[in-house]
């Protein structure tokens, strides 16, 4: 990606403006390298001191863009395809669709023959550069697929997978995060019931929480085999586990994660 690259993001809401944030912490680029949109511009207008542009013309943004990133909800993706079809050039240009539930085939229905499509599914930990993304395409190459990443690494890890686990991957990667949010709320409140102030229990089960991320991620261990390391005959981490496992944790976490998939597969 060079300095001239250009990306507009179309209906810049949270998302977006996460992205915006993640991108302006690349070295390689500047609020020159960014277009963004919006129906009503104005909340926008703070990032033009940064060198952004922003307009509330999605023909206009999309024109010049080496990568249109669609930021709109699944009901407008149609609308805004169309809006900018006449302007984009299918040689030069990728176009990636941020829109739960919008298929590839949806998209090049929309768009001229042979275009460069991404559907591309982050997290709101992306507001922290901590996303996991998951990503595919169709008409890519090595090179457009590397572009895509890069902009998406701004924001946390990215990963290509095949279409038919774009709806998995939002379970897992977007629903999860309010899955563990969750726990982390039981935690808490077990840590209040246990002597611990509100404040001091939230802090306890938030870092430890991070730490059991952490030691996953950098030693490469299966959860069982690092729980395998804190549970000691008899004590008191496995009379907890299998008190939880008697009431069904395990099993209502599985379910919890396959209705949210039996849902959005409707």
């Amino acid at each position: 990606m060079n300095e001239n690259y250009k990306i507009a993001i179309i209906g810049c809401g949270n998302l977006g403006l996460s992205i915006v944030n993640g991108l302006l912490d690349r070295p390689e680029l500047t609020g020159k390298n960014l277009v963004v949109t919006k129906r009503h511009p104005e909340s926008l207008f703070y990032l033009q001191s940064q060198g952004i542009t922003v307009l509330a013309d999605n023909k206009q943004a999309a024109k010049d863009a080496d990568m249109v990133v669609l930021g709109v909800k699944p009901y407008n993706v149609a609308t805004v395809l169309k809006e900018i079809r006449p302007v984009l050039n299918k040689d030069r240009q990728i176009i990636v669709s941020l829109a739960t539930g919008i298929t590839l085939e949806f998209m090049r229905s929309h768009l001229n023959e042979g275009s460069t499509v991404f559907r591309v599914m982050p997290n709101i930990a992306a507001d922290i550069q901590a996303s996991v993304t998951c990503l595919c395409g169709e008409n890519f190459n090595e090179t457009t697929e590397g572009l895509v990443k890069q902009v998406f690494s701004s924001i946390g890890i990215c990963i290509t997978i095949e279409e038919h686990l774009m709806e998995a991957a939002t379970v897992l990667g977007a629903s999860g995060i309010a899955f563990v949010l969750r726990f982390m709320r039981a935690m808490t409140q077990g840590g209040i019931q246990i002597g611990f102030d509100a404040k001091t229990a939230n802090k306890i089960v938030t870092q430890t929480v991070i730490g059991a991320a952490e030691l996953i991620q950098r030693k490469g261990l299966h959860p069982e085999a690092a729980i395998d390391k804190v549970t000691t005959p008899k004590g008191c981490t496995i009379e907890g586990l299998n008190e939880m496992e008697h009431h069904g944790f395990s099993a209502a976490m599985v379910r919890g994660v396959l209705a949210s998939y039996r849902l959005i597969e409707k």
